[in-house]
């Protein structure tokens, strides 16, 4: 059997050395919240005939995906209720005691833990959602721009997300003839490299 001269071999382990944690980092999909192009909204019935719908423009959060383990999510959304907005005169309504409350829980977050892909560029996520201090479970219905895989993460990708609460189960009980008990949530959110 050859032997490999030391100089060698030393050069090689070194090499190694430098490459693997550059093809393991290849492996993994790592993105942050364009703020500027992302938002949740919030869609109610209202009197039964009509619906309201709250915009949150404000929302920040990462995605991080694994090659390895496409299931196992790791996502996290913080969406500012302070800047929760109607349009009209319901907005101080709902940033008020009775709905988000949001002098004490300023924010609300979306925790996704589990991600199954039904499409190339579909998939549902399971995770929680917090409001009020109150956690919840949710599954969203996900679409992607461009299938996550065919990124290498070094592309932006853009998603939607759509999910139903029932806002009783978060403490906004108020006005139960008015406001419908379920809200269908919807996330826009643009996602970078990061």
């Amino acid at each position: 059997m050859p032997r490999i001269p030391m100089r060698l071999l030393i050069t090689l382990i070194a090499l190694f050395a430098v490459l693997q944690p550059a093809v393991g980092a290849a492996g993994d999909l790592r993105y942050v919240v364009d703020k500027s192009a992302s938002r949740v909204d919030a869609k109610v019935p209202f009197f039964g005939i009509a619906s309201k719908t709250a915009r949150f423009p404000d929302m920040s959060g990462t995605f991080n995906l694994s090659f390895a383990n496409m299931e196992a999510l790791d996502m996290v959304v913080d969406i500012d209720a302070r800047t929760l907005t109607t349009g009209d005169s319901q907005t101080k309504t709902l940033r008020g005691k009775q709905f988000f409350d949001v002098a004490h829980h300023p924010t609300v977050r979306f925790v996704g833990r589990r991600l199954n892909m039904t499409g190339d560029r579909t998939a549902t996520v399971e995770g929680n959602i917090t409001a009020r201090g109150v956690t919840r479970p949710i599954k969203l219905t996900v679409s992607f721009s461009i299938p996550p895989v065919s990124t290498g993460g070094t592309q932006p990708i853009s998603i939607v997300g759509t999910g139903v609460i029932d806002r009783r189960q978060f403490g906004m009980n108020a006005y139960p003839w008015i406001i419908g008990a379920f809200v269908n949530v919807t996330i826009r959110a643009r996602m970078v490299p990061g």
